[in-house]
């Protein structure tokens, strides 16, 4: 197959790759490189097609590998640039060094939120975060499993309000 041949193939079927590379990376620039890439492949590959096999089915598992490989180079990376117009590395895979400040101010919130619940719900969900089942909780109050249950779950539920900032 001439190049010529090879190209007109290419383009008449192209343009069922574009929703799929929408469909994989759901942003239209990140396809739009993406569909760029595939059709680069190809062009560089042309030796490896064989005439008469699919060639939709050739490109689409070209796109797929070049995402699947992009995806996974970027989990390896885990780099995060900051939105300046320096584009600084935050985290350039080095080892960071916690000093503890941070979580000891959202721990003290956090108990200061479980000592805001009224006393119905706090009882339980204390005893509850200590370790307790739910059925010793239940016996050591002298109430239902089910009230004991649902005490603890609108517990959890005004925590996760009070604290849903962090």
């Amino acid at each position: 197959m001439s190049a010529a041949e090879f190209n007109e193939l290419l383009l008449s079927n192209a343009d069922p790759l574009k929703p799929f590379a929408v469909n994989l990376t759901r942003d239209q620039e990140i396809a739009k490189d993406l569909f760029q890439e595939t059709l680069y492949k190809a062009l560089a590959n042309q030796n490896k097609y064989s005439t008469g096999t699919n060639i939709r089915a050739w490109l689409f598992t070209i796109m797929r590998n070049i995402f699947i490989n992009d995806y996974r180079r970027k989990a390896k990376q885990r780099i995060i640039f900051a939105n300046n117009s320096n584009e600084t590395l935050i985290n350039s895979g080095k080892i960071i060094v916690n000093n503890g400040g941070e979580s000891s101010l959202l721990l003290k919130e956090i108990h200061k939120a479980i000592y805001q619940l009224p006393q119905i719900f706090k009882t339980p969900f204390l005893l509850f975060f200590d370790g307790y089942r739910y059925h010793e909780i239940s016996e050591s109050l002298n109430e239902p499993l089910g009230t004991i249950k649902s005490r603890i779950h609108f517990a959890r539920k005004l925590l996760k309000e009070q604290l849903s900032q962090y």
